[in-house]
């Protein structure tokens, strides 16, 4: 018997529509399970970070002749959306109707679609997709087309999973604006019912309603259905847990962790009466963590007390950054980069902290300065903090949306493995 977890609508009329695709999917997993004795447990999408935009891409097969389409990876996106153009030249992608069930999906997520009496029905299922880098949006057509990622540890290392009816929508070509080179959309890997993560987990039940993410500075994987087996139970990555919270109204708009306060080598920062930091966003979409103006503020008078401490000598602003150093001599070939101040985000309590090294926090402009990778987010940011990707690098996070906790690692650079050791495009293994 196969179970399910799903954060679906507590209505009965939802449940019903889950209901209708059960078959879809036993008919789907029995026929993996024919072909694979042993199932799989994850699929990889391999990585690479963009030089010029600081971006991270991907690729997903599309389409009945699955082209292969560059997408970024947006995190906290609900979905895939790709170029109408790409789309119309490479793929066949079916419409999806208003009144279909797949819309309905839109409204459990959190969206608004009404199929009353009177209603064109004929009308296509709209979408409002967003580039989470330009902050440009608009209108989408939702459309369903294959879909196909590498599994990581299938019997025959080249196969793939396939999604024959996988939700999307295109977009207008002006969404592209602001994206690396050759980019033709975001792949979205959000907690919604239609997010990449959710339709791999919905439709093979033998995947968990989880992904695991590891940046670098060059090449990283994405693996859904958590971390691969090989790495689960790795004693040189011990994860540490901590809850996923919600921005409002119980729907998941990105993903966030509570920071109850922030210590700069071992010192905490006085941010408010009641110290605790609040709601932090995680994202893929900005390349340097920003910070509400009076948080920035506060961190930075610490920063740079304890790392004039330390011997740094402060140094003229290079942008975007604002805080600069000259480093001690034979730092800069350190990757750890030992000799500046450690940054914990202390989470639920005491024991529970995202440790960020120098390796994280510092970077490189030149051979003789090194700026703190921390920007002024300004005075009403719609979020107080947002981590980003340079920050991510070289942790292994695990995104679990059937029970909503983040695990994440201690920075692997420290040790023997980093996220760049992996091959996600050929071996689907860490590299020994």
């Amino acid at each position: 018997m196969i179970c399910f977890t799903l954060s679906f609508s507590s209505s009965m009329a939802s449940f019903l529509k889950f209901l209708l695709l059960l078959p879809l999917i036993s008919h789907i997993h029995g026929a993996i399970s024919q072909k694979y004795p042993t199932l799989p447990k994850a699929a990889v999408l391999p990585l690479t970070k963009d030089i010029s935009t600081l971006q991270y891409v991907t690729e997903l097969l599309i389409g009945e002749n699955l082209a292969p389409v560059k997408l970024v990876v947006d995190l906290g996106g609900p979905f895939l959306w790709v170029d109408s153009e790409f789309t119309s030249q490479f793929s066949s992608p079916g419409s999806v109707k208003i009144c279909s069930l797949q819309c309905s999906m839109v409204e459990i997520s959190g969206g608004s679609r009404s199929c009353g009496l009177g209603y064109n029905a004929s009308k296509t299922c709209t979408l409002q997709v967003e580039n989470s880098v330009s902050r440009i949006s608009t209108s989408g057509e939702m459309k369903e087309d294959i879909v196909g990622v590498k599994f990581s540890d299938a019997v025959d290392p080249g196969s793939f999973a396939y999604i024959q009816r996988f939700l999307f929508s295109s977009a207008p070509n002006l969404l592209l604006e602001g994206l690396a080179s050759g980019a033709k959309g975001m792949l979205g890997l959000g907690n919604s019912i239609i997010s990449l993560p959710s339709q791999f987990s919905t439709t093979f039940g033998f995947f968990h309603r989880k992904f695991a993410l590891c940046l670098s500075p060059s090449n990283g994987a994405v693996f859904l259905g958590g971390m691969p087996p090989e790495l689960e139970n790795e004693p040189t990555i011990p994860m540490m847990y901590t809850p996923l919270i919600s921005k409002k109204s119980n729907i998941q708009q990105g993903y966030y962790i509570n920071v109850n306060s922030i210590k700069i080598s071992g010192k905490k920062l006085s941010m408010n009466p009641k110290g605790s930091v609040g709601r932090t966003k995680i994202s893929t979409a900005i390349p340097y963590t920003t910070m509400e103006n009076k948080i920035y503020s506060t961190f930075v008078a610490a920063y740079i007390k304890a790392a004039t401490s330390m011997n740094l000598s402060l140094v003229a602003p290079v942008a975007p950054f604002e805080v600069c150093f000259s480093p001690n001599e034979g730092v800069s070939n350190k990757r750890t980069l030992p000799n500046f101040p450690t940054v914990d985000l202390v989470l639920q309590s005491e024991l529970v902290k995202w440790r960020i090294l120098g390796r994280n926090s510092m970077v490189r402009v030149s051979d003789g300065v090194m700026c703190l990778g921390f920007l002024n987010g300004g005075l009403n940011p719609m979020d107080p903090i947002v981590v980003g990707g340079y920050q991510l690098e070289d942790y292994m996070l695990e995104f679990n949306l059937g029970n909503s906790m983040l695990g994440f690692s201690s920075p692997l650079g420290m040790g023997e493995k980093k996220c760049s050791d992996f091959d996600a495009s050929s071996r689907n293994t860490m590299v020994s």
